[in-house]
């Protein structure tokens, strides 16, 4: 098992030149990979990819990405454009998202999203391994080809918080990336599933990427305050709030500041000092998981960038990586 740390542009960025910086840091200061999450103010493998003409690269992670809003050919073009404009190899995270989000955006919610994720990844591998696909799927299809193109690989991955995903991905993917997932749960519930569907598919155990709100104590702030306002689309969503009340926490809908608290004490959101937060991360990697991923969207959201980065700057120098 790896036990990488990595880092999550922390805002969604208008243009590339605000990532510059975070792609720097991992570049000098020894983080594993740049993350990029959904957003919907700009596309991020567009920024990614003018990042890459700035000529600041390192390696990219995009989780997850909303399967409602592309077709999977679509998604698997645009990986490999980025995997051969970094140089590096890229993981591409792929989720359902919510079942209000796909009726927004499709009409109607997927009767079956396993079944959608599974001919997702499916037509997106056909199409990076052989350059061809024949699959007729109940949501997905695609006969037809994606030209070759030399280039480092792609690692398909699914976003999972809950024990169908995670033998799902297991089956199927490269990586599970989760997000706002306790240690625990994902040592007893999460990693067991992903390691059933890998065996049963006779695949190796994908990797595990956890994601992790994180907010550094300083003087004059209320972290976990800081961490419920970052966190609070995902606090709020009726699938996060599922898997968290699975695994403990107390969740208290309309009142995320409430939630938090429980969170925290489960290891779910992440403050304190730098010991402290390494701590924190060291029980991720201990629970099985490859690469932890900090999120500091809500300091971010408070103090702005420039605070996010000194921040990982401190972390970075003491016991985290």
């Amino acid at each position: 098992m790896n036990r990488h740390v990595s880092v999550l542009v922390p805002f969604t960025p208008s243009r590339a030149e605000q990532v510059v910086p975070f792609a720097a840091f991992v570049q000098w200061r020894g983080a594993a990979v740049l993350w990029q999450g959904q957003g919907l103010l700009t596309e991020q493998h567009q920024v990614f990819a003018q990042l890459c003409g700035l000529g600041v690269c390192p390696p990219l992670g995009l989780g997850v990405s909303l399967m409602p809003l592309r077709h999977p050919v679509h998604a698997a073009l645009e990986a490999r454009t980025l995997a051969a404009a970094s140089g590096h190899p890229v993981t591409a995270a792929f989720g359902p998202g919510s079942s209000a989000f796909q009726k927004a955006v499709l009409g109607a919610a997927y009767p079956s999203p396993l079944t959608a994720a599974r001919e997702y990844l499916g037509v997106i591998r056909a199409l990076l391994t052989s350059g061809e696909a024949d699959l007729h799927g109940t949501y997905f299809s695609y006969r037809g080809v994606l030209p070759r193109l030399p280039a480092p690989p792609v690692f398909l991955g699914l976003g999972v918080l809950r024990p169908g995903m995670a033998r799902l991905a297991g089956e199927v993917a490269d990586v599970a990336v989760t997000w706002l997932t306790p240690p625990d749960y994902l040592r007893d519930i999460l990693l067991p599933a992903v390691r059933e569907g890998a065996e049963e598919a006779g695949r190796p155990m994908p990797r595990i990427v956890s994601i992790v709100p994180t907010a550094l104590d300083r003087p004059g702030r209320d972290t976990a305050a800081l961490l419920a306002r970052g966190s609070e689309p995902h606090l709020e969503a009726p699938h996060y709030q599922d898997m968290l009340a699975r695994a403990g926490v107390p969740v208290r809908p309309g009142r995320p500041q409430d939630t938090v608290r429980g969170a925290l004490d489960a290891g779910a959101l992440v403050n304190g000092d730098p010991e402290r937060i390494a701590g924190r991360v060291a029980a991720y990697h201990d629970a099985g998981v490859d690469e932890v991923v900090l999120n500091c969207t809500g300091v971010a959201m408070r103090w702005g960038p420039r605070a996010v980065l000194q921040d990982l700057e401190e972390l970075s120098d003491g016991k985290v990586w």
